[in-house]
């Protein structure tokens, strides 16, 4: 993809999954941690603070944004399990980005954030019964979305921002 803003495609819109795209997508969404992980891995202090695009978030934000976006996320599906089509909060990721800990906190806290909310993220969805994939929350800019479509776009949410790193990487030869 020549668009550096979306190196894999735009943000999927989908309701419903078959039993593979569904399994495809936790195995992407439990893969998360490690590929974010393999990802930065021995990138120095200046390149973590180098921006992933031309007026990007640099490496660091990234890196700490994807916990704060997949708490977020969590919470939105146990919602949504536990309640009859809640209205979720949104939350300003620019601006959560712009904070001084996301700016400057060494990444290995955000990463070992990620690994522990995905554990925990993985396990529920894994026991998940068929029906309560079609429960539904109301987001205020997206509409109704069902559970099925919130894990296509978090499974989708994480290898996003991993190939934002990995392409970069590429563009600057910096070795994996």
């Amino acid at each position: 993809m020549s668009d550096l803003r979306y190196p894999i495609g735009p943000t999927p819109r989908v309701e419903t999954l078959t039993a593979a795209e569904r399994a495809e997508a936790l195995d992407a969404l439990e893969a998360a941690p490690a590929a974010l992980r393999a990802a930065v891995s021995g990138l120095s202090e200046a390149q973590l603070d180098t921006p992933y695009r031309p007026g990007g978030w640099t490496v660091r934000q990234l890196v700490h944004h994807v916990p704060d976006s997949h708490l977020n996320a969590y919470t939105r599906f146990k919602l949504g399990l536990t309640e009859e089509q809640p209205l979720i909060r949104t939350y300003e990721e620019q601006i959560w980005a712009e904070q001084p800990e996301a700016r400057t906190a060494p990444i290995e806290i955000s990463l070992v954030l990620l690994e522990a909310i995905h554990r925990r993220w993985v396990l529920a969805l894994q026991s998940l019964p068929e029906e309560a994939w079609r429960r539904t929350i109301r987001h205020p800019d997206w509409g109704v979305m069902t559970l099925e479509g919130l894990l296509a776009m978090y499974a989708w949410h994480g290898r996003h921002h991993v190939a934002h790193v990995t392409r970069l990487r590429e563009r600057e030869g910096w070795s994996a």
